[in-house]
């Protein structure tokens, strides 16, 4: 899609942001940081569906979320989807190009419509080299997705489906999750096909094994939204203990 006009600064580019999570690369920047962000990056917006890179395409680009989400992912050799990870707004993603270099290996695709920023690779390398707490926050987002797919796959080689559903709503939740008195709210929406696609199983097996913790009151479902009701159950799957479902 066309790149639109360079990006302004809006006044309450804080609130615009999102809440300071751990994902929210943009809502750790500084005022400054940020401004001097926008100024070198361009608007760019997606349809659901559309690509925003295709792997094989050149890595020349670092996308910044503002609206929207995208999911990142790869097509087995039989032509099934991957789904790696999620972007939701604030997040960064197409970036580990700029550590290596080459092509994309990645799909980056809009689940919805999406607003972007992006920077072009040797632009954001020279905005780095004068950022210095941005340069850190990149290094951290690398760090954290390969702590991820490395997770990704020990789970696919050593637990069982239960356990792998478990472990990827809490994972979620920890970086996604809006806790209350009793209760977390996965705020990202999913649907079973992607909670599919996510630990490498079929949407019917995801159907019957949140179907079952639903009886059992674990959690609950509305929109898309898991609410987990007993953390500790789920705890006791993650390490395991799926018999007892």
């Amino acid at each position: 899609m066309p790149a639109g006009p360079a990006p302004t600064l809006p006044d309450n580019f804080a609130s615009q942001r999102g809440g300071v999570t751990p994902s929210n690369f943009l809502g750790q920047l500084s005022t400054e940081d940020y401004a001097d962000l926008v100024s070198i990056s361009r608007l760019k917006r997606f349809a659901k569906g559309e690509f925003v890179f295709s792997a094989g395409s050149p890595g020349e680009t670092v996308y910044f979320l503002r609206h929207g989400k995208i999911k990142i992912g790869q097509l087995s050799p039989q032509g099934r989807e991957v789904i790696l990870w999620f972007c939701l707004p604030g997040e960064i993603f197409g970036l580990a190009e700029v550590a290596r270099g080459g092509g994309r290996v990645v799909n980056a695709q809009a689940c919805e419509d999406s607003e972007v920023l992006a920077v072009s690779q040797n632009e954001y390398k020279a905005f780095l080299e004068v950022h210095a707490r941005v340069a850190l926050l990149s290094m951290q987002v690398l760090s954290s997705r390969l702590r991820v797919l490395g997770d990704m796959f020990i789970n696919l080689v050593a637990d069982d489906v239960d356990t792998r559903i478990a472990k990827l709503i809490l994972r979620l939740c920890a970086r996604y999750g809006v806790r209350g008195s009793k209760d977390i709210l996965l705020t990202i929406p999913l649907t079973h096909q992607e909670i599919a696609d996510m630990v490498g199983t079929t949407r019917q097996t995801v159907t019957s094994v949140l179907g079952r913790l639903k009886r059992q009151g674990v959690l609950s479902i509305e929109n898309h939204r898991i609410q987990i009701e007993s953390e500790e159950f789920l705890n006791e799957m993650s390490l395991g203990g799926s018999a007892a479902v």
